[in-house]
């Protein structure tokens, strides 16, 4: 058994499979070792086989399979690459379904692409800029926590929405930083990104509550349809989410049958009144 390392990192397993693919060595003769594991179990790597010497270099994998494979490379889970290899290898070999939702490699495999899409709409969606105005070299500043490995290129979303504007987006794994030309990324957010974001993202933005507050509409608020496409593991880094909560709670204690905040309904207007009772 071949035991392989390529640090969670993509295209350093692209090289190491396309290698094994030239050695015709099998799946189940070889296996990448977890990152984390590797951290918690203090493995040093020492006992990592070197990568076979290639035989032949007449192989072609298609673009779209490629893509495939990154994106189900990005979502973190024990031994995410030795599907990876599985299906490179099934594919390579006669069995273009290997790719495909009717297979169970296959099936697996899409589900991991999903779940990272997935996670890329929810960094497009919930992540929230905060300006810099003491900072020299940037205007804005986020933090987002992702389930998956996803900032790094879902982050270039943002490029065309700010322009030049210069921005950074930091987590507790890794961190991108655009300073109006290019992207950059980093694998380990360094300290200082980190505490910076910290600092900034930490006061409250009592603007964006204000605006928050006065759109709620109680009378449609559905709390586990709005978990299904807002989960809650993201209220921490918006700056509404300290009033969701109780929002939902005045909600459920009668707001719901006025339909907007107590502070809208007190301005100056034509008032509509509700039924007592909605069906």
């Amino acid at each position: 058994m071949k035991v392989l390392d390529c640090d969670d990192d993509f295209d350093r397993w692209r090289v190491q499979a396309r290698g094994l693919l030239l050695a015709n060595v099998p799946p189940e003769q070889v296996c990448w070792e977890d990152a984390a594991a590797r951290q918690l179990f203090g493995s040093t790597g020492d006992d990592i086989d070197p990568m076979p010497a290639a035989q032949d270099t007449s192989i072609r994998v298609p673009p779209d399979l490629l893509e495939d494979l990154r994106l189900a490379g990005c979502h973190r889970m024990p031994g995410r690459w030795n599907l990876l290899y599985r299906v490179l290898w099934r594919a390579t070999h006669g069995e273009p379904q290997a790719r495909l939702a009717g297979d169970p490699d296959g099936s697996e495999l899409q589900r991991r692409i999903k779940a990272v899409r997935r996670e890329a709409h929810h960094l497009h969606a919930f992540l929230r800029f905060h300006p810099c105005p003491a900072n020299p070299s940037l205007d804005y500043i986020a933090v987002h926590q992702a389930a998956h490995d996803v900032l790094g290129w879902a982050s270039e979303h943002f490029i065309g929405r700010l322009g030049r504007q210069r921005w950074m987006i930091v987590s507790s794994r890794d961190a991108v930083w655009f300073d109006g030309e290019t992207l950059q990324y980093r694998r380990e957010c360094p300290p200082e990104w980190r505490a910076l974001a910290d600092a900034v993202c930490s006061e409250d933005d009592a603007l964006w509550q204000t605006y928050y507050s006065c759109i709620f509409n109680p009378a449609r608020v559905n709390p586990t349809v709005m978990r299904g496409h807002m989960p809650s593991r993201f209220w921490s880094g918006l700056p509404e989410g300290k009033l969701i909560a109780g929002l939902v709670g005045d909600a459920r204690l009668g707001a719901r049958q006025v339909g907007q905040a107590g502070r809208v309904i007190a301005r100056r207007g034509k008032r509509i009144e509700v039924p007592s009772k909605i069906d």
